[in-house]
């Protein structure tokens, strides 16, 4: 997302060109062999991007499949049950709960955390209307501990 309350200008820069690279030896069907191993290895989406680009050198998953990791995942049925970015933002704001709840006069955190929170439910919104979560979910500190206790 861009930045709301900064007067920054979010993130710029050259897009890389939709078509595959020629120096790729994978096939579809091993890439997506690869994918499904590292996510029951744990990773995240976005570490296997990067794993795959790194060591794998694959630059990039959808120029050679036609589809993203999360597409690739929700064919083979497993999926999370919260998007990757939001839990990632629950994450953050847990932690930040934590800083907030030893350190009362951090000020700046607590900022911080107001913007967090407010992002949170701008993307819980989103994914509700999309379909992605459950039309009764809402964001509450208290469930998020849970979440992300659970997930570990």
């Amino acid at each position: 997302m861009a930045r709301m309350y900064s007067r920054k200008k979010g993130k710029a820069g050259s897009k890389r060109p939709m078509i595959p690279a020629q120096w790729v030896e994978y096939t579809k069907p091993d890439i997506e062999k690869l994918i499904l191993k590292h996510h029951k290895d744990g990773l995240s989406t976005a570490s296997i991007g990067k794993l795959l680009r790194d060591q794998y050198g694959i630059p990039s998953i959808k120029a050679v499949t036609g589809k993203k990791i999360t597409a690739i995942l929700a064919e083979q049925k497993v999926v999370q049950k919260i998007p990757e970015d939001l839990l990632n933002l629950l994450k953050k704001a847990v932690n930040l709960r934590g800083h907030m709840a030893k350190n009362k006069k951090d000020s700046t955190s607590k900022r911080g955390l107001e913007l967090l929170e407010s992002k949170i439910r701008r993307i819980s919104k989103y994914y509700v209307k999309e379909g992605k979560l459950p039309s009764d979910w809402r964001y509450d500190p208290e469930r998020a501990k849970l979440i992300i206790e659970t997930e570990k």
